[in-house]
């Protein structure tokens, strides 16, 4: 029993910890936030043409069109169970400069009963986003569109112990290998943080003027429709501002968790979407 409350108050010590931590690193000055160094985007759009090379592999034959789920052999069974599996790819001391946190993480779920066509019909309606994707997508709207190719400009908000929005533009491509195989590529082009959204005074940060909660952000979707629905993949890759010395012992565990429970949720919200829809 007395372990039992130690480890609770140690627990609840940690949270109070890192939302107080987290509220400095919010109220930081923002003259001392500057945007990505020409170094850091230059590692992250190395790092991405990796993982595109990689994914161009995987969409060229059906055998291995998804990735599989290590290191569990009955992945599968479980996904079938509803359950969504979860992965952080970021490589120990990936090759980021000071200053800048490298993000990579993969979910894989199953729909029963979904298709393919539906999961395309699904992702293409971004008018719906709004709808689908509650509460992180407020809109989105086709900036846009040739053929399969779409730029698409989203509003979303992200809430971690604070609340944070942002008005985030799109390059989206939809790809096939064939009726039942597809997949998707999405890569930020402009993100900009809004002050005081929703109300008169609001009005977007100016680059360097805003937290670096995200500078980058590009999410790759492959599918693969069989027995009897439909496995869905999605990775995502993103870069963040790095988290001041003396903050990272109680903050590093908790901005890392971001990336992950906003790629629980797509993969999640998708999932019930497309339940809806079917």
């Amino acid at each position: 029993m007395v372990c039992s409350m130690k480890g609770h108050w140690s627990s609840h010590l940690r949270t109070i910890l890192s939302v107080w931590a987290l509220a400095l690193f919010v109220a930081a000055p923002r003259c001392l936030v500057a945007e990505p160094t020409p170094t850091a985007v230059s590692a992250f759009n190395e790092y991405v043409s990796v993982v595109e090379s990689r994914l161009n592999q995987q969409h060229r034959g059906h055998s291995g069109f998804l990735a599989s789920v290590a290191p569990d052999p009955e992945a599968e069974e479980r996904l079938r169970r509803g359950e969504l599996l979860v992965e952080q790819l970021t490589p120990p001391g990936a090759a980021v400069p000071a200053g800048a946190m490298l993000h990579h993480w993969r979910g894989t779920a199953f729909a029963a009963g979904a298709r393919a066509s539906d999961f395309e019909r699904l992702m293409k309606d971004f008018g719906s986003y709004s709808q689908y994707f509650q509460p992180q997508v407020l809109r989105a709207n086709v900036l846009s569109r040739q053929g399969d190719h779409f730029q698409v400009l989203m509003r979303v908000r992200q809430h971690h112990a604070i609340t944070v929005v942002m008005d985030t533009t799109y390059d989206v491509t939809f790809g096939q290998l064939d009726h039942t195989h597809g997949y998707s590529i999405s890569r930020s082009i402009r993100i900009a943080e809004i002050d005081s959204p929703g109300t008169s005074g609001e009005h977007e940060l100016n680059a360097g003027e805003d937290h670096g909660f995200i500078w980058r952000l590009n999410t790759y979707w492959s599918y693969e429709e069989r027995d009897g629905g439909l496995y869905m993949q999605i990775e995502s890759v993103s870069l963040t501002r790095d988290i001041p010395r003396g903050f990272a012992w109680v903050l590093r565990p908790f901005v890392q968790s971001i990336p992950r429970e906003s790629l629980e949720f797509t993969l999640g919200a998708t999932c019930n979407a497309l339940r809806e829809k079917h």
